[in-house]
């Protein structure tokens, strides 16, 4: 495996690969590397003749600049278990090797149709505009033929689909798949993340009642109308000492839009535990 810092060293290996006729697997990433990361890896590794792992803390893509200071960092750490379950190589560039001072200072336009405007879009104005940034700047260094997202990120990985829409009526992308992969999580229910390295044993025992919650929601969704569980999942998780939450949204797995209907719905919850900002979701069909 090799680990690659400049754009025009990635460049080359891809190069190097499209002359070979090899398939690359994408797997963006922003380090502190878990399980769920490596699930992605070793699909994109057995579905690909090559597999590339970026490992890139995006700053254009937080709002909160002590949020972006506070992200968990270990690259030696991520390469090793990189290395052991065969990614080819890990692209781990600096922001000056990524973006122009330009770049860096001025807000990446793009039409999302409005998939920015709820949930993490609403409260974290420009994140998305920084997530589709450094994406399809990705997509262009690579030129990969799948990339890998879990589904945990699920308003994201909407709008990355439909930047890869979008982009494919002009060729951009050339034949990119994107593979949506389910949400990992620890045996207690916990969804993986890489915020939860920030999380006191305490504040993680205290985060399981995220997942329960969103879990017996199931159950209430025969019952009870959508603003019923909307309120009663926030009012369950908001009674936990602890746990704040953010947003809970009943949408449309499609448009995102609320919906009164559970059908092809999903819920998506952001909850501060402490000071650790977490996110999850659930399907209701």
């Amino acid at each position: 495996m090799q680990i690659l810092t400049t754009k025009q060293a990635l460049q080359a290996a891809v190069s190097e690969c499209q002359q070979a006729g090899k398939t690359i697997g994408l797997v963006p990433t922003m380090g502190a590397l878990h399980e769920g990361h490596a699930t992605l890896v070793r699909r994109a590794v057995k579905e690909n003749d090559v597999c590339i792992v970026s490992v890139f803390v995006n700053p254009t893509q937080f709002n909160n600049q002590e949020d972006l200071k506070k992200y968990p960092r270990n690259l030696e750490r991520d390469a090793e278990l990189l290395r052991s379950i065969g990614a080819a190589y890990v692209f781990a560039p600096t922001p000056e090797e990524m973006y122009s001072a330009e770049e860096m200072n001025t807000t990446f336009q793009f039409d999302f149709a409005g998939l920015d405007q709820v949930m993490e879009g609403k409260m974290r104005p420009g994140h998305f505009n920084g997530v589709v940034q450094v994406v399809s700047r990705l997509f262009y260094l690579t030129k990969p033929r799948r990339a890998y997202f879990g589904e945990k990120d699920f308003q994201q990985l909407a709008i990355i689909h439909h930047m890869v829409e979008r982009s494919s009526m002009a060729g951009s992308f050339g034949d990119l798949e994107i593979v949506d992969c389910p949400i990992v999580r620890e045996t207690s229910g916990l969804a993986l993340s890489s915020r939860n390295e920030r999380l006191s044993a305490q504040e993680r025992e205290t985060a399981l009642a995220i997942s329960r919650t969103l879990f017996a929601s199931l159950e209430w969704s025969k019952s009870q109308t959508v603003k019923e569980v909307q309120q009663r999942v926030i009012d369950t998780i908001n009674a936990v000492p602890g746990l704040e939450v953010e947003y809970y949204e009943i949408v449309d797995q499609s448009s995102l839009l609320p919906t009164d209907r559970f059908d092809h719905a999903i819920g998506c919850v952001t909850v501060y535990c402490g000071p650790v900002r977490l996110i999850d979701n659930i399907k209701y069909a």
